[in-house]
């Protein structure tokens, strides 16, 4: 592989893995509960992982080229869903989903239920939890997520 090509797929493969890791520091250390488009952002970077731990590991030059592509092509995807979730906390169109809650009501009956229901916290999709100078979590993951994906699959194109 060439050098911009291990680059790309040391991003390819570190990237969704931060991204995930300051989700879930965020969530568990920061008490930011993720609304149900914070979770949709998740899956993509998941995807990606195994993807791009397999580069490392296949033999043919062509596969681990064509691995590296699909985890960026997948970061990419978190990135859009990061815009239109984005783009729901900052209303600029409707969201898929309202909310969504962290309460397990398996094994309880009716009157537990409504109890622990009415004890959970809601979580918004359109309401940003925290953010940095205006940009929400939805909106960083966005940004790298985009970011990412577009500069692995320049350096795998320059590569050729």
């Amino acid at each position: 592989m060439t050098r911009n090509q291990r680059l790309a797929r040391w991003i390819a493969l570190l990237l969704p893995a931060a991204l995930l890791a300051g989700a879930w520091g965020s969530q568990l250390f920061g008490h930011l509960y993720p609304c149900e488009m914070c979770h949709w952002q998740r899956w993509p970077h998941y995807a990606a992982l195994p993807f791009a731990l397999l580069a490392f590991v296949v033999p043919q030059r062509s596969v681990a080229k064509a691995l590296v592509i699909v985890a960026a092509l997948l970061v990419a995807v978190s990135g859009v869903i990061g815009v239109l979730h984005a783009g729901v906390e900052y209303h600029w169109w409707n969201g898929f989903t309202a909310c969504t809650s962290t309460v397990d009501l398996r094994g309880l009956d009716a009157a537990a239920r409504l109890d622990a229901l009415m004890k959970a916290p809601i979580v918004r999709c359109d309401a940003p939890q925290w953010t940095l100078a205006g940009v929400s979590l939805a909106g960083f993951n966005a940004i790298f997520s985009l970011a990412g994906a577009f500069t692995v699959l320049v350096l795998m194109r320059k590569s050729r």
